[in-house]
């Protein structure tokens, strides 16, 4: 090392308390003569380590020091040491040698400069030393640290210095003079405070993120996986267990570190009294056994079955939630083992997280079940088949709460092969309004079965729900579907209009007139829409959790649903399910995906597959009510489509007049309901092919139509001129109670066979 001031020179670990320098005037003391080894004379002793124990000045006596240092410094096995920066030569006495330990260093190893002195320190600590050494020698300061030495045969002892760099008469470092002793015990203790203080943290730190992890489980298993992955800082378990308390009988509900078979002759079985956990439950304290001979001793009547564990220690913690025991959870280790005061309260603590994320989880699972269980009653458990139809359904929870609501859907068999479509939508996301959606649905679906037209269905529905008087209102959509032509008849209670995808996989929406949500007004009278359908073409209902959400308006929910739909689905052929199912799942997943989704979602697909060979049957059969004059309408526009669907478009205009003056006289003139049937019939290829449609329309009035030639400002009386001027056939025919009207209408055109 360099003896100029600002060379390089050894340094000492921060923290040590700093010295004012001596006057400029201060004369150093004499520089001590070179020495084979460090070690020091009374001349040492005297002069040297004056100035330092004077704080800089000269002693009042000369260059002595006080009779009481040596011996203070003897009894506290404190060693003194002198450094001559300039010459770079290190000097100290015998406590000072003991203390680095040079006692058993061989000669060629030091060689009392700085650089040979460094090199007995730990490698960490050696630079350390060194800046500190250069920052006093810079600033003729104090300096101090800690460091270890290691010996020729690796063994570490840890030293503590200060020292004192002192100037010449030109105010230059001369030398730095000052005092070594062992520090190895301090620092082991400070070590061990330090390992204390980071164990301290550690399962602080493990505390808030155990808490953390069970707050967020949600079902038991969620908090039976956490807890036997917990890592337990400084006290690694050997095996976990955690165990519910159930009508006297202890169900495992998760363990780490066992073999199955270990705890089967526990699961499902009843405690004895003299158990380990039984006593903890009792006593709603935990049990801390240190030894396989202790539990021996305090558990004799169950150490046979514990036995063959092979733990040594064990720790049971109770489960305690609301002052009621509810489980307990076990740490076991390999070793015997005396938990000290810090482990046991450690476990005690993790025991009370694990006891309130253990009841909130089996309040959630209990919840959830009575969720599930409500919504297995209240919705369809299956679908039914329908011949000519092919319909799919989900349901998707809300992400929060019961995960119950008002939502439903249905399908109903209908009178004459039609279907009902029901979605709807009950305010409120509790069980009142599951409640109340149970009671709607059953209503709905009984007055639908009867054979009520869907304005009369969802009338009814109304007035029942005010009825009910529960400040409760219900958004639905009902469409009767004709599976023989795939028309539509659909009515709609504030609800979302709904949409159909195409048979070339366009989407689009279908408006609906709509009227005020049932429960609202009991006196609502609700118009129907009817639109048709093409073989394949499927139509698509849903609650408006499907299409709104945070962040997502209803044209946005609406314009994804409509795209959604229009991707590709695989060839039915081909796929390994019906395309329409796949069509569901794609659609539930999306909304399943979103993070922003709050509501319920109730979705019922209904593709229309239409007769074999694509072809509608060639028979449409009707009820009509008496003096139901807006059913008339209906009837004709289902008339129609099937004519076009037999493909007989010529017969429409003529069928669809002749049709309403029969219906119309039949509902108007008698007392009873009228049946409205029309068949086409085809001759064979070889006759020419030619389509006959056949109209009837009975009822049970014995009463018989009379032509009548009205006058020229006559307003009726020309239906059955009509009939006869327009129709290649017609009559009236005796039908038991009543009487049966038809006509004939015959072409040449409508040649495709059927």
């Amino acid at each position: 090392m360099p003896t100029e001031p600002e060379s390089q020179g050894p340094s000492l670990p921060p923290g040590a308390p700093t010295v004012q320098p001596p006057p400029p005037a201060v004369r150093p003391p004499a520089q001590a003569t070179r020495r084979n080894s460090v070690r020091t004379s009374p001349a040492l002793a005297s002069g040297r380590l004056a100035p330092v124990l004077s704080g800089g000045l000269p002693p009042s006596s000369g260059d002595s020091m006080p009779d009481w240092l040596e011996p203070a410094m003897a009894a506290n096995g404190i060693g003194s040491f002198d450094w001559d920066i300039r010459r770079d030569v290190l000097e100290g006495d015998q406590r000072a040698c003991t203390i680095l330990g040079l006692d058993s260093v061989e000669r060629g190893r030091f060689d009392r400069t700085a650089a040979s002195f460094l090199s007995l320190l730990h490698p960490e600590d050696a630079p350390v030393v060194r800046r500190r050494v250069e920052r006093a020698v810079a600033e003729l300061g104090q300096c101090g640290a800690y460091y270890r030495t290691v010996g020729p045969n690796g063994t570490m002892r840890a030293v503590r210095f200060r020292g004192r760099v002192l100037a010449d008469a030109f105010g230059r470092a001369s030398r730095m003079v000052g005092f070594v002793w062992d520090a190895t015990v301090e620092l082991h203790k400070r070590d061990r405070a330090d390992r204390l203080a980071q164990l301290r943290e550690e399962r602080s730190r493990f505390i808030k993120e155990a808490a953390r992890a069970l707050s967020e489980a949600v079902t038991v298993r969620d908090v039976a996986r956490v807890f036997t992955e917990l890592p337990l800082p400084g006290l690694p378990p050997d095996g976990l267990v955690l165990a519910a308390f159930e009508a006297g009988r202890a169900r495992i509900l998760g363990a780490s570190g066992y073999h199955s078979q270990a705890l089967a002759v526990w699961d499902r079985a009843v405690l004895p009294a003299g158990h380990p956990a039984a006593e903890a439950l009792r006593n709603r304290a935990p049990v801390f056994i240190s030894s396989r001979e202790d539990f021996r001793d305090r558990h004799p009547d169950v150490w046979e079955q514990t036995n063959s564990t092979g733990r040594g220690s064990w720790a049971y913690l109770p489960l305690v939630a609301s002052g009621r025991a509810i489980g307990v959870c076990v740490v076991s280790f390999d070793d015997e083992r005396e938990l000290d005061a810090d482990e046991r309260t450690l476990l005690s603590t993790l025991g009370g997280l694990v006891a309130q994320s253990l009841a909130r989880a089996r309040l959630h699972d209990a919840e959830h079940e009575l969720a599930a269980g409500l919504q297995r009653v209240m919705l369809p458990r299956t679908v039914p088949s329908i011949s000519g139809v092919t319909t799919a359904v989900r349901y998707l929870a809300a992400g929060s709460g019961l995960q119950i609501g008002g939502d439903w859907y249905d399908v109903v068999p209908l009178p004459g092969g039609h279907v009902g479509l029901v979605i709807g939508d009950v305010q409120g996301h509790d069980v009142h309004a599951a409640g109340i959606m149970g009671q709607l649905r059953i209503a709905l679906r009984a007055y639908a079965a009867e054979g009520h037209p869907p304005a009369a269905v969802m009338a009814r529905a109304s007035r029942f729900l005010a009825d009910l008087d529960t400040d409760h209102f219900a958004t639905c959509t009902y469409a009767e579907v004709n599976v023989d032509y795939g028309v539509v008849y659909a009515v709609r209670a504030g609800h979302l209009d709904p949409v159909v995808r195409r048979a070339d996989g366009t989407a689009a929406v279908v408006p609906v007139a709509g009227g005020l949500p049932l429960g609202i007004d009991p006196d609502q009278e609700y118009r129907v829409t009817r639109f048709s359908l093409d073989p394949g073409e499927t139509v698509v209902l849903c609650t408006d959790g499907l299409v709104e959400a945070r962040g997502m308006d209803l044209d946005e929910g609406i314009g994804r649903l409509i795209r959604t739909l229009a991707r590709p689905l695989p060839v039915a052929d081909e796929a390994a399910r019906d395309p329409l199912e796949e069509l569901a799942d794609r659609i539930a997943s999306q909304a399943a995906d979103s993070n922003e989704r709050e509501d319920d979602i109730a979705l019922l697909l209904l593709r229309w597959d239409g007769p074999a060979g694509g072809l509608a049957a060639q028979q449409l059969r009707r009820r009509i009510g008496q003096a139901d004059l807006a059913r008339v309408a209906e009837v004709r526009a289902e008339l129609r489509d099937a004519l076009r669907r037999w493909g007989v478009a010529e017969f429409i205009d003529t069928a669809e007049l002749l049709s309403s003056e029969l219906v119309t006289n039949a509902i108007r003139h008698t007392d009873r309901d009228a049946m409205f049937t029309a068949r086409l019939y085809r001759e064979s290829a070889s006759d020419g092919g030619r389509a006959r449609l056949r109209v009837e329309v009975e009822d049970e009035s014995d009463l018989w139509p009379t032509r009548r030639t009205p006058g020229e400002q006559a307003s009726s009386g020309r239906g059955l001129m009509l009939v006869e001027a327009l129709a290649d056939a017609w009559g009236v025919e005796p039908r038991g109670s009543g009487k049966r009207m038809w006509f004939e209408l015959s072409g040449a055109s409508g040649a495709s066979a059927a």
